[in-house]
């Protein structure tokens, strides 16, 4: 009797103590979110989120946070480290890649990392890194983001130096990046519906959140075909089923009034210059706050989350297939193959297609369907060049230098062994081409045939036989559309009736 008695005592006494620990097990893996804390009156500020991500490393062992940079002010830029070993270490594994908030003013990206990072310490969310090691940036723009403003300190679109790599920050991201050479990769911002063209129009974009894929014709049209008619309907579909109305990404409009069209197919931007080196690359739009940043920001955030978690579902899911793609194509970067055609002028047209696009009636305060006419979801070469063996960098320029190097390219001083023929561009003049609704420049320039000598170390050689290949072609041809001559910083590469400084090296 007395032995039962203490058996059911010790019973009942580790039910209390399982009782009591259990919450503090979870509290222990899951801190509570900035966000939650502040009643969802106040937006995460900047020592919030460092605060609360060092308290994730320090309670799971799932993560771990790193510094891969910091901002014109000076804060640093986290990743968050999501690995079941250690990371980057197992090569069956795949890496994946989200940055949010490269501009200050969109502020449900950072809010649903944060809120990312905290579902992903859940139990039941840990057979993800079985085959996935995750990288999350949650704050790009901390500088921009304290101000709540756009740019960053420097008053520098961040999403538009993907390319040039003047900023800390961008600069930063694409080392983070070349570092571990992500195969899938998605950039987190948010879109505004409500211009004054649009009410005037009747109708708003509703969608909670909006894809896109990749659209220059340089990227892999394996991994582009495969982001359009397998991702795509995924992530639409995983979304709606939670509640979350979404839709393919669809800068324009209003209708009738602008053409609709899919992304941009630049690569300066998050998406596009990790595209460009054959990466499953994608950008996600959460819609923002009407007046403020703070409008309700819990739904704003539980849908970005959502998003983000629903890709990590899917590259669960697909593991193989994108390491497959993905390795196909930069081996073909990397090999390098002369006289391929290179697209360095596009533009977007139609295909005959209409576009139904869901939008919030102004007139009834309801969700409605608009038919769109000037559709144009394809984007169409206009101006090809054939790729050659690589570029010389004279001496001199060494702003064009120092962005090869910043880009992490290869660069070699050059000696002429006679086994490659080097042509120059005259540039005759200057004209000028629309670019989306900007205008950019677009010389005249004739491919110089007489033969040309470099005397040797006087130029940098920069092979396009690396990952970062058909990047190198778009930035340095003088009739790119993308080039770096269409920047400020390098707007003296253009003379009229000059040579262009950059000579092409082909096979004789």
């Amino acid at each position: 009797m007395i032995y039962n008695e203490i058996q059911n005592l010790l019973k009942t006494t580790t039910a209390i103590l399982i009782f009591i620990s259990f919450p503090l097990f979870v509290f222990s893996q899951n801190p509570m979110l900035p966000l939650e804390k502040n009643g969802y009156q106040k937006l995460t500020s900047y020592a919030e989120l460092t605060t609360f991500i060092k308290e994730l490393d320090s309670k799971s062992d799932l993560v771990k946070v790193e510094k891969i940079g910091h901002s014109v002010e000076w804060r640093d830029l986290y990743a968050l480290m999501f690995s079941a070993t250690e990371f980057g270490r197992d090569s069956s594994k795949i890496k994946v890649l989200v940055f949010a908030q490269q501009h200050g003013n969109e502020q449900s990206g950072k809010e649903g990392a944060l809120l990312l990072a905290q579902t992903l310490l859940k139990p039941e969310n840990r057979y993800l890194f079985d085959k996935i090691d995750f990288a999350l940036v949650p704050q790009m723009n901390p500088d921009g983001s304290e101000a709540n403003k756009r740019r960053n300190a420097n008053g520098m679109d961040l999403n538009r130096n993907h390319l040039i790599l003047t900023e800390p920050e961008t600069f930063a991201l694409h080392a983070f990046f070349d570092k571990y050479l992500f195969e899938v990769t998605v950039d987190v911002h948010e879109y505004s519906p409500y211009s004054e063209a649009w009410k005037k129009y009747g109708y708003r974009k509703n969608s909670d959140i909006t894809i896109g894929g990749t659209t220059n014709v340089n990227v892999s049209k394996t991994i582009r075909k495969f982001s359009d008619e397998n991702y795509l309907p995924y992530i639409l579909k995983y979304l709606n089923d939670r509640n979350f109305s979404s839709f393919e990404y669809c800068p324009g409009g209003p209708p009738e009034i602008d053409y609709i069209r899919h992304s941009t197919f630049d690569i300066n931007d998050g998406r596009q210059s990790f595209g460009i080196q054959n990466t499953f690359s994608f950008i996600q739009e959460g819609m923002n706050g009407k007046d403020d940043s703070i409008e309700n920001i819990r739904r704003r955030a539980e849908g970005q989350m959502t998003g983000m978690r629903g890709m990590l579902e899917y590259v669960y899911l697909h593991k193989d297939k994108i390491k497959e793609i993905v390795t196909d194509g930069r081996k073909k970067l990397i090999a390098g193959i002369p006289g391929e055609e290179i697209s360095i002028q596009s533009e977007h047209v139609r295909n005959g297609k209409k576009l139904n696009i869901p939008l919030l009636s102004y007139f009834s305060g309801k969700d409605s369907v608009v038919t769109v006419n000037d559709y144009r979801p394809v984007v169409k070469t206009l101006y090809n060049v054939k790729k050659p063996v690589g570029y010389l960098i004279p001496g001199d320029r060494q702003e064009v230098a120092a962005w090869a190097a910043n880009q992490s390219l290869k660069l070699t001083l050059f000696k002429d062994t006679g086994v490659y023929k080097i042509e120059s561009y005259l540039i005759n003049r200057v004209d000028s081409i629309d670019f989306e609704g900007d205008i950019v420049a677009n010389p005249e320039a004739v491919a110089m045939k007489f033969p040309i000598t470099i005397k040797d170390n006087q130029c940098y050689f920069l092979s396009t036989a690396q990952l970062k290949g058909n990047m190198i072609v778009l930035a340095l041809e003088p009739k790119s559309m993308l080039g770096l001559a269409t920047y400020p910083k390098f707007a003296g590469l253009l003379n009229g009736w000059e040579s262009f400084p950059i000579l092409r090296v082909i096979e004789k």
